[in-house]
């Protein structure tokens, strides 16, 4: 029985309130093998102030399904709290931008600076991600970056 104040169903307890009204984006696929690592980081590469991208199309022989992504902070970004947050900031800037600028195919890897990473705002990493994309996808069509395998 329910107290006489509390609202609710005679069936159970109060239903649970919603917080947000915003459906989460889906992440997309991890990376987790180093040699998928390896093979970004011999591709392309595009700087940024607040982290490097790293970005690779499959081989046709890969499953090119979707976009996989990776995030990695060195110890030169700090001790574990600091990666560690530096990994969690990445991780949402690529949830917030990937879904919309990112290729099936295409493997990036978010590589944390020093220092940066955890300090610069929130919104110049968003558009630091947007131009990173812009440049690395600008001269797909005609192959690979000067310097660069594709």
């Amino acid at each position: 029985m329910m107290p006489s104040g509390a609202k609710g169903t005679q069936n159970g307890p109060l239903a649970p309130t919603v917080l947000s009204c915003r459906k989460p984006a889906a992440m997309p696929d991890t990376l987790r093998k180093r040699a998928d690592f390896l093979r970004a980081a011999a591709a392309r590469r595009q700087g940024t102030p607040g982290f490097m991208l790293q970005a690779r199309l499959r081989a046709p022989d890969e499953r090119a399904e979707g976009v996989r992504i990776g995030y990695t902070c060195s110890k030169k970004v700090g001790n574990s709290v600091v990666r560690n947050r530096a990994r969690r900031r990445l991780r949402e800037v690529a949830r917030a931008v990937l879904p919309h600028q990112g290729r099936d195919g295409w493997d990036y890897v978010l590589v944390g600076r020093p220092g940066v990473t955890v300090t610069r705002d929130f919104a110049a990493l968003i558009e630091d991600m947007n131009r990173a994309l812009a440049r690395i996808h600008a001269d797909t069509a005609g192959g690979a970056a000067p310097g660069r395998p594709a």
